[in-house]
C-alpha cells in the first residue's frame, strides 16, 4: 500500500521499500510513466540495504495538490522544488537520486542547486536541465520530428486530444519511445491508472508550453527558474545512462552535455533499451544506482 506525506504544495503518494535506517535512494519516474517503472529496481536495492522511496510526481497517481488555488505548473523548477520538499518532509538530509525524463530533470535540478542534499546521481539522457532561453532555436530535422507531441500540446487541439485520449495517446508514446520493448497490456494498464489524476492534463500541458517559452511560470518558482537559466553544473558523483534504442531523446553525451558534470562522472549506454531504462532493464539500472552509492561512500558522502 502506498504511503502519503505532505511536502511543499503537495500530498505526495509514494512507495517505500527496505530498512528505514538504510541508505536512502529516491527513484523518480517520467512522463508518461509512473512508479510501476521501479517495481523490479526497488526490491533489488532494498536487498542491498537501501531505504527506497518512489514518489508519484505532481499530476500523477494519487499525488494531489493541497490547495485548489495552486497553479498546476509542470515547469522544471516545480519538479525540482517538489523533490527538495519531499526530502525535507521525509527527514532525508542526503540521498542518492535516480530518474529519467521528468524525474531525471528533478534529480538533476536538486543535484545542481542543492548538492549538499545529494550523495550521488543517476540520470538518463545526461544533463536534463532545460535551457528555456534557447527554446526557440531549431534543432536538427530528425530531432524536431521526435518532438511532434510537444508541438501538438502547444495548441488547444492537443490539450483536448490528451484529455479525451490520454490512455491511447500515452500508449503510443510508450511504443514510439521504446520500439524494442514488448510490454504487455497488463504492464501498460498498471501505469495508465496514474494518468487519471485530475491534474494530469493541466500539469502536462503546462510543462510542454513553459519549456518552449509559451506559458508563464508559477511566480513561486521564479527564483529557482532564474538559477536554472544559468545552466548550473552538477558536481555530485554522477552516472549517466542512455538507452541505445531511445525513440525520443538522442544520447545525452551526443548533445555535448558531458562538460556540465564536474565531479566524478561516467556514462553507459544500455543496448536493446528505449526511453524507460528502469522498467526495460531493471538490473542494469539497479547496478548504476549501486555504483553511484559506492562512489559516494569513497568520497565520504554518506
Amino acid at each position: 500500500m502506498l504511503k502519503s506525506i505532505d511536502a511543499g504544495v503537495l500530498s505526495v503518494a509514494y512507495d517505500e521499500r527496505g530498512d528505514r535506517l538504510g541508505w536512502p535512494v529516491v527513484l523518480l519516474h517520467g512522463f508518461p510513466y509512473d512508479i510501476r517503472a521501479y517495481d523490479a529496481v526497488a526490491p533489488a536495492l532494498a536487498a542491498q540495504g537501501a531505504r527506497v522511496i518512489v514518489p508519484s510526481l505532481r499530476g500523477f497517481g494519487p499525488t494531489r495538490f493541497l490547495d485548489a488555488r495552486t497553479p498546476r505548473s509542470g515547469e522544471q523548477a516545480a519538479l525540482g522544488s517538489d523533490l527538495l520538499a519531499l526530502l525535507d518532509a521525509l527527514g532525508l538530509e542526503r540521498a542518492v537520486l535516480a530518474g529519467y525524463d521528468w524525474g531525471g530533470r528533478a534529480a538533476c535540478i536538486v543535484s545542481a542547486l542543492w548538492p549538499e542534499r545529494v550523495m550521488g546521481l543517476v540520470t538518463v539522457n545526461g544533463y536534463n536541465i532545460q535551457n528555456i532561453a534557447q527554446a526557440g532555436e531549431p534543432d536538427t530535422p530528425g530531432n524536431e520530428y521526435r518532438y511532434w507531441y510537444q508541438y501538438y500540446f502547444h495548441g488547444e487541439r492537443g490539450r483536448a486530444g490528451l484529455a479525451r485520449n490520454r490512455q491511447d495517446f500515452c500508449r503510443l508514446l510508450w511504443r514510439l519511445w521504446s520500439p524494442t520493448w514488448n510490454f504487455t497490456d497488463d504492464v501498460y494498464a498498471a501505469s495508465a491508472e496514474s494518468f487519471d489524476n485530475p491534474d494530469f492534463v493541466d500539469v502536462v500541458i503546462h510543462s510542454y508550453r513553459h519549456r518552449h517559452g509559451l506559458a508563464p511560470g508559477d511566480p513561486a518558482y521564479a527564483a529557482v527558474e532564474g538559477r536554472l537559466a544559468a545552466q548550473p553544473s552538477i558536481a555530485v558523483p554522477t552516472l549517466a545512462l542512455d538507452g541505445e534504442d531511445d525513440g525520443v531523446m538522442p544520447r545525452g553525451l551526443d548533445c555535448g552535455n558531458a562538460a556540465r558534470f564536474t565531479g566524478r562522472f561516467a556514462h553507459r549506454t544500455i543496448p536493446g533499451v528505449g526511453h524507460n531504462p528502469p522498467q526495460e532493464a531493471p538490473e542494469a539500472f539497479a547496478r548504476a544506482v549501486l555504483a553511484v552509492r559506492g562512489w559516494a561512500c569513497v568520497e565520504g558522502l554518506h
